[in-house]
């Protein structure tokens, strides 16, 4: 089966910059646009492009990245669940983001989708990604919108894809060493190729077009929503769960760094404020321990 790299990578790009675009509508700040290329002497080739807005009227950090590299040898975090392909040469590319909004009413968001080959007479390829919700003070219609949206789109492709694929993001989106979930998930999958290149392709893009319909109906709801410094607090203490699953466990930095990726594009998904507590728990019945007894916990929203 032959695999269009090209074509993938302006779908990729063109997400993006339509994400982008509405982001700058939505907040009334222009993205940082910085296009990237590796140095001659890194191990990895290729290029890139991180656009960045922080510190604005929506969106206190936020990042929208997209980037295509080549490599000599896949990482251990590309080969973890495909062994035998240790040591092959490598094409990567992947659109990715992450929006920490200002108001703690409104989640952060997260979102990644990527297309691998690697070397070799064989060319094994295989697409992953997903997006996710990571709220800070729980609203059930945010969570059964976000939830169902995703559903729809992934009902062309089989009523098993997005039951499978929450699942996976459930399991995925977990600190093992905090038994406890990251937000209210979403859909997750990887190593995904069983359909063949085009139907993948497709699902890949159904997947990406769906962000907007997805997020956008939320942060218009919850934007203007009043708050003070008590929820500040308890979403810089919540964004310290964000730091810490992507610091141990997130597939696409350990990713990055492992290969000698661009630290500035693979941490843009770190927040600006955060906060650790030593043995800290919510007041009974206030809405932060709504969030930890009622949200962070698998339910089937859609």
């Amino acid at each position: 089966m032959n695999v269009d790299s090209q074509a993938v990578r302006e779908y990729l790009l063109g997400l993006q910059g339509r994400i982008v675009a509405a982001f700058e509508q939505l907040d009334g700040k222009a993205f940082l646009r910085d296009a990237w290329e590796k140095e001659a002497d890194s191990p990895l080739g290729g290029s890139g492009l991180t656009c960045m807005l922080e510190d604005g009227q929506l969106l206190e950090r936020a990042g929208v990245g997209f980037s295509h590299v080549t490599g000599n040898s896949l990482p251990p975090s590309a080969t973890a669940q495909r062994p035998e392909l240790a040591g092959r040469g490598f094409e990567a590319m992947g659109t990715s983001l992450v929006f920490h909004p200002r108001n703690p009413h409104v989640p952060t968001v997260h979102m990644n989708l990527r297309l691998f080959v690697a070397s070799g007479s064989d060319a094994p390829w295989w697409t992953g990604g997903g997006m996710d919700l990571t709220p800070y003070y729980g609203y059930e219609e945010d969570a059964r919108h976000f939830h169902a949206t995703l559903k729809r789109a992934l009902e062309p492709f089989g009523s098993d894809i997005y039951p499978r694929f929450k699942r996976a993001c459930d399991s995925y989106f977990f600190l093992k060493h905090r038994n406890e979930p990251r937000g209210i998930g979403g859909v997750f999958f990887d190593d995904f190729h069983e359909a063949g290149f085009e139907a993948s392709f497709a699902l890949l893009r159904a997947v990406g077009d769906a962000f907007l319909d997805a997020y956008v109906p939320i942060v218009e709801q919850r934007r203007e929503i009043p708050y003070g410094e008590r929820e500040r607090s308890f979403q810089a203490y919540r964004r310290g769960r964000y730091v810490e699953f992507n610091l141990l466990f997130d597939r696409g930095t350990l990713f990055g760094l492992q290969s000698s990726g661009r630290v500035e594009s693979i941490l843009m998904s770190l927040p600006p404020r955060v906060e650790w507590r030593y043995r800290w728990g919510p007041d009974a019945g206030s809405p932060e321990e709504r969030l930890i007894t009622d949200f962070l916990k698998p339910r089937d929203w859609a």
